[in-house]
């Protein structure tokens, strides 16, 4: 397999802020926070941050740095700090986690598109030679999927420049965000359309009548985690960063902070345009464009507070609503080069020669080529099987989302019980640290790895518990246990043979 990456370009730490931003904040976390919770939503988030986000975007700015001249991302950081069997199992779930947001967001990246074209969702009554809805996005995601394969295979430079862009389009999103609320807030005279009547009752009480019990008030807490998740992919462009040493841990501490205060803060500005009982109790309002429905209304909000008509102040609100899509778009395909590219690359780099196919490793422009091609007919394939299930649009997105929650959360506890074996290893340098001592580190290691458990295992029984949706269950609980069971069938025959045993290997360990 080539691995020659010299004449790449490499990162800079804008660059770098721009990839991370894109891969983990994700503008629709807010009005979804927002539509689930109201102003509760941000004591999670920021529970969230403080529990789960910083200690562990620091645990993997130290992974980093430390195998900043490893290509395999967090394939090798597990399998040096533990061992290959651990880290191939952990890397493999976190991967298919990723299959699973693909055929997610490849189908629902065009419900920004269409409110960018007519102002509102049209995905719903979408009809195509007798197929409807989910079964016309399933194939437009299928043709996204081809369209972002061929481009990304023309290497990492390109994929660096269309992140940028969604990097852009989500800070303009946020900026217009900030200040229409500001300026709706004057214009209001300083009220709320979101009331603080009680404070207590305010952050503890959801004002969606589907969250009102513990189980469910506490199973948002995997929202919160899942609005943070992503960090870890751009572990494996940690040897294609400027001084990444410096820049990476640097990157990475700055796009934490910046992240979390953000989702803060957009919260509570949505409740400064957004009545809850009036504009979001609608049967029409779902997951999948309540981003829109908020948006729109701030549109509607600025209009009329300025005097303008009603049909004025729709129209207005539809423009808004296109301008949200188009920077959806823009942000979600970013996110999507990223994420089709830099986990297939940790988890074909990094694990053993002979456990994939030779013809798998082929790579062109220092891309693995049949790789990413063989990934693409994966997801085509789930798209296919999810797109024609026969599900109303709205379940078909819920489902979704709730089956890449938790798919994509409980890897994260690979990389935190990893973290205090790499911490007490000594001929491992490492440049940067947060965590000067082991004690710091087994303690933020605990508490991450119990922060997502307890909240996975709630979101993953409530629907069951509290609804009475058992199907929901096992798709939450039942989809990453399969692909564990698959790593660990597939990493023993390797072992078997090639009578390789399962420890860390020594020549990787020097890293410095």
């Amino acid at each position: 397999m080539e691995r020659s990456w010299k004449f790449m370009k490499k990162l800079t730490l804008a660059s770098l802020v721009l990839m991370i931003f894109t891969s983990v904040y994700g503008f629709a976390n807010m009005p979804r926070a927002f539509f689930l919770m109201g102003y509760g939503s941000i004591a999670w988030y920021v529970l969230g941050a403080i529990v789960f986000f910083l200690p562990y975007a620091f645990m993997m700015a130290e992974y980093g740095s430390a195998f900043k001249n490893e290509k395999g991302g967090i394939f090798s950081w597990m399998q040096l700090s533990v061992g290959p069997k651990y880290a191939f199992v952990g890397t493999f779930m976190w991967y298919s986690s990723y299959i699973i947001w693909q055929v997610n967001v490849s189908s629902s990246l065009w419900v920004p598109l269409s409110n960018a074209v007519y102002g509102r969702d049209i995905t719903g009554s979408l009809k195509f030679m007798g197929l409807e809805g989910p079964q016309v996005l399933g194939i437009l995601g299928m043709c996204w999927i081809v369209f972002v394969t061929f481009v990304g295979s023309f290497g990492v430079d390109k994929i660096s420049k269309i992140t940028s862009v969604g990097g852009i389009a989500v800070t303009a999103l946020n900026l217009v965000l900030l200040f229409g609320a500001i300026i709706a807030l004057i214009l209001n005279g300083g009220t709320l359309a979101q009331p603080i009547n009680d404070f207590a009752q305010t952050v503890t009480v959801s004002p969606n009548p589907n969250y009102q019990s513990t189980l469910s008030l506490v199973s948002f807490f995997t929202f919160a985690i899942f609005a943070y998740g992503g960090i870890e992919v751009i572990g494996g462009l940690v040897d294609q960063t400027e001084n990444p040493s410096v820049t990476f841990p640097k990157g990475v501490a700055f796009s934490a902070i910046i992240i979390a205060l953000g989702y803060a803060i957009g919260i509570f500005m949505i409740g400064t345009f957004t009545n809850w009982e009036s504009v979001l109790s609608n049967p029409s309002v779902n997951n999948a464009n309540i981003t829109y429905v908020v948006m729109s209304n701030l549109g509607y909000v600025l209009a009329t507070g300025l005097g303008y008509s009603t049909e004025a102040a729709i129209v207005t609100g539809q423009w808004c609503a296109r301008f949200v899509g188009i920077s959806m778009f823009l942000a979600l395909t970013g996110a999507f080069f990223t994420l089709t590219y830099a986990p297939l690359k940790q988890l074909i780099e990094g694990t053993p020669q002979g456990l994939w196919p030779k013809k798998l490793l082929v790579t062109k422009r220092n891309m693995p080529v049949n790789a990413m091609w063989a990934q693409a007919a994966i997801v085509m394939v789930f798209i296919l099987l999810v797109s024609f299930g026969g599900k109303e649009a709205a379940k078909f997105f819920d489902k979704l989302i709730t089956m890449t929650n938790v798919a994509m959360t409980l890897p994260y506890m690979f990389l935190s019980v990893a973290f205090p074996f790499f911490k007490r290893k000594q001929n491992i340098e490492k440049p940067f640290e947060v965590y000067k001592s082991y004690g710091s580190a087994l303690f933020a290691s605990i508490v991450v790895t119990c922060s997502v458990g307890i909240a996975n295992v709630i979101s993953i029984i409530e629907p069951a518990i509290a609804k009475g949706r058992y199907v929901d269950t096992l798709l939450s609980g039942g989809g990453p246990i399969f692909f564990a069971l698959v790593a660990f069938g597939i990493y023993t025959h390797y072992e078997n043979k090639n009578n390789t045993p399962s420890k860390p290997s020594v020549k990787q360990k020097a890293t410095s």
